[in-house]
């Protein structure tokens, strides 16, 4: 219901996702800034039990190499935020200068307050009753919060919307472009001309959204997604490096220095390798999910020679969208969401 009525907002103004995203990423803060105060208070009242050496690195059975590189990989996902913000590079103001500037903030931000609120969980938690929590906010809530307790479930409901929001907002950008370059059907190119806003390719992400809750678990959703993300990355950075070796002169809007790419993939080799070994079932079938999409790149975008049949049954099945669903769209070459573009063509 959440994916709908947010595919919805996204569809109909830029400014208000953005609004509401800005919105419930403050009170996501708020509500750890919370967490983290209740847990100073405990811990400067003694009771710092959990945290003690003897107690925190206890194991019952001692952990493994491929698990600890598996235990990365699962908090990558709280980190993901700092690639997603390149899919929305287009729609940054001056993003030669913000771009650098919201990563290198944001990453130390996050790392800096998701360390504290761990430690203001074990300020009153044990590790057996952090493992048993389905959610850990809110047990902590109920165990020290009193009648302030119900903030937790809702600052979680919250934290939950706004990421579903920034989701839909930034993933379907990432469509839109692949369709640009004719990686995907052009119809998911088209911007509304009123709104511009990319419909078509919200109406894919929230479809896909909706098919892959009913289908699979959350927790080995989040891991076949940690996977396939560091999968990504890895190959990217590696090209961008190919890049920098052969094409040294190639134009460069932002360029960082080589030890970052360079150190980034030797972390990135030794993740991967240790969380293969430890979990190849759910690094399988992460790569398998990728794989899929090596005969369809095959035959969508390398095959040149299709039939004229197949482009005159998708030219004719984008046309009728745009005519009897969405009439005022345009497809533009250039840019993502042209206010002020003159490189547009308008589809009636």
């Amino acid at each position: 219901m959440f994916a709908v009525f947010l595919t919805w907002v996204n569809c109909y103004s830029v400014r208000l996702a953005t609004r509401i995203q800005d919105a419930f990423t403050v009170g996501k803060l708020l509500a750890l800034g919370l967490i983290i105060t209740v847990g100073l208070v405990q811990i400067f009242g003694g009771n710092y039990e959990s945290l003690t050496p003897q107690v925190a690195f206890m194991f019952n059975k001692a952990p493994s190499i491929g698990q600890i590189a598996l235990a990365f990989l699962h908090a990558s996902f709280a980190f993901s935020g700092w690639n997603f913000l390149n899919y929305v590079t287009e729609e940054v103001v001056n993003p030669r200068r913000n771009l650098p500037r919201a990563i290198y903030i944001s990453i130390p931000l996050v790392t800096i307050v998701y360390t504290l609120t761990n430690i203001a969980y074990f300020s009153s938690m044990s590790p057996e009753e952090l493992l048993s929590s389905n959610a850990v906010a809110v047990t902590f809530g109920e165990k020290l919060l009193g009648v302030f307790s119900t903030l937790m479930p809702i600052s979680v409901a919250l934290s939950t919307f706004g990421g579903i929001n920034g989701y839909l907002f930034t993933s379907s950008r990432l469509c839109f472009s692949g369709a640009r370059e004719g990686h995907l059907p052009s119809l998911l190119a088209m911007i509304h001309f009123k709104q511009c806003t990319p419909i078509p390719a919200l109406l894919v992400c929230c479809t896909a959204t909706i098919v892959i809750l009913c289908i699979g678990e959350t927790h080995n959703l989040i891991n076949y997604v940690s996977f396939i993300n560091y999968l990504s990355y890895g190959v990217t950075i590696a090209g961008l490096l190919y890049y920098r070796w052969k094409k040294p002169n190639l134009y460069r809007p932002i360029k960082v220095s080589l030890l970052v790419p360079v150190c980034y993939l030797l972390f990135w080799a030794l993740l991967l390798g240790f969380s293969l070994h430890s979990e190849p079932l759910v690094c399988g079938v992460g790569l398998v999910i990728m794989l899929t999409g090596v005969p369809v790149y095959f035959l969508g975008v390398y095959w040149k020679d299709k039939p004229k049949c197949i482009y005159d049954f998708t030219g004719k099945d984008t046309f009728f969208f745009v005519e009897n669903k969405m009439r005022y769209f345009v497809e533009c070459s250039c840019c993502s969401f042209p206010f002020s573009c003159k490189s547009i063509n308008i589809i009636k």
